[in-house]
């Protein structure tokens, strides 16, 4: 009688910014943030206040309200995400937090439901989150699309210098040229997020204090690459590292090499879904891989619409039958028809059946793994020609993403 009388009284509705205090005080709640934690990561109070103040300018943010108390919320950061070339409208799922008597109501269910379909209405046709719960947000249909390598290198394991025609030059972390190396990699590079000014926000959003910026320069004096780091307690903080050459691979970790007397060892992280132990002439040193980011195909038909197919002479038809634990709009037959060199796409049976889950076609259509491999382990259901033909179909560059929002 009580669950009954407390959904009676709930009441969802937009958070707006004379709600951020409360905005704040949920999230802190439910992840356990104690003052002396932001004041190690040089944040006071207030100041968390102000930095959670974006993402109500910026974000479209759902709540459930008893009253006029906050008690279930959720945040979709509008962005942009490069997929094999093509540019896409990006949900940047966060901001998901529920006081725990008012769990088991279906609230956040509802408020993700009501996202969702928020996502589709502004063209927004892929969703991405960072998971605290890799089984509870795969039922809600997100799957794995990347992964974060951690590596530590010991000083006598950095790599021989190797000769390059430009340099790097230390710099603000915020530097022009920074900005624009990103700009020209996130480009090239699929998976990557189209970082426009909420997006750096929120990427330095906990380091930037003690963050420098290493830019390789050609010969021309072009940026090609980049690294931020930081160096505390005789260790060689590497946050990230991307370059656009090998020259430019070369150059940064030159300088890295540079600070062989200063630090014992280098740690860092990488996101390329591949070791970086073969890179080094030392290759015995201790490298870590975890899941990272998951993802998730909001509306199949316009994610299908503006996908970049590798398609060749001879393709023959087939059609997906995508299973969708949320949205109903996913659910059923989707047909890919191929003439000219085009996809035509259309929602009835035409040639052999695909059958999987929206996460597996997630994950395959981002290329974190092969039609093959989720054939193999029982992921997806299709005859071997269909299963070739979609190797052949989906590009493989692996996504690459190093955001947190």
């Amino acid at each position: 009688m009580g669950q009954l009388n407390v959904q009676e009284r709930l009441k969802m509705q937009t958070v707006k910014m004379e709600h951020l205090g409360q905005f704040n005080d949920l999230l802190r709640y439910v992840f356990q943030v104690t003052n002396q934690e932001l004041q190690e990561v040089g944040f006071e109070e207030d100041e968390l206040e102000q930095a959670k103040r974006p993402v109500l300018q910026k974000a479209d943010v759902l709540g459930w309200f008893d009253g006029d108390k906050l008690v279930s919320q959720l945040a979709v950061y509008p962005m942009e995400i490069n997929v094999h070339g093509v540019r896409y409208k990006m949900g940047g799922l966060t901001g998901v937090g529920t006081y725990p008597e008012y769990a088991n109501l279906g609230l956040m269910h509802q408020l993700m439901r009501k996202s969702l379909q928020d996502m589709r209405d502004r063209g927004q046709s892929v969703s991405y989150l960072f998971p605290y719960s890799i089984p509870y947000y795969r039922r809600k249909g997100w799957e794995i699309i990347s992964d974060k390598m951690t590596f530590a290198i010991k000083d006598t394991q950095l790599p021989s210098i190797v000769p390059v025609s430009g340099m790097v030059e230390r710099t603000s972390y915020d530097d022009p040229d920074v900005l624009l190396t990103y700009q020209q990699f996130a480009s090239r590079r699929h998976g990557t997020l189209i970082r426009d000014e909420l997006g750096w926000e929120e990427y330095f959003r906990w380091e930037k204090e003690e963050l420098v910026a290493g830019v390789y320069y050609n010969e021309r004096h072009e940026p090609e690459g980049y690294l931020f780091y930081w160096i505390a307690d005789d260790i060689f903080h590497m946050k990230e590292m991307i370059y656009l050459t090998q020259e430019a691979r070369h150059g940064l970790w030159n300088f890295v090499t540079a600070h062989y007397s200063m630090v014992t060892d280098v740690k860092g992280r990488t996101y390329t879904n591949e070791p970086i132990a073969f890179l080094l002439e030392d290759s015995e040193i201790v490298e870590t891989i975890q899941p990272y980011y998951m993802a998730r195909i909001v509306d199949v038909m316009d994610f299908l619409r503006q996908y970049p197919f590798r398609v060749r002479t001879g393709e023959k038809n087939f059609h997906l039958v995508i299973d969708d634990p949320l949205l109903e709009w996913n659910q059923g037959i989707f047909g890919l028809e191929f003439a000219d060199g085009q996809v035509k796409l259309q929602q009835e049976a035409i040639g052999p059946a695909v059958k999987l889950d929206i996460q597996t076609m997630t994950t395959m259509f981002f290329s974190y793994k092969r039609p093959s491999y989720l054939a193999k382990i029982g992921r997806l259901e299709a005859d071997a020609e269909v299963i070739r033909q979609l190797e052949d179909l989906l590009p493989a560059e692996a996504p690459y993403f190093s955001d947190y929002f």
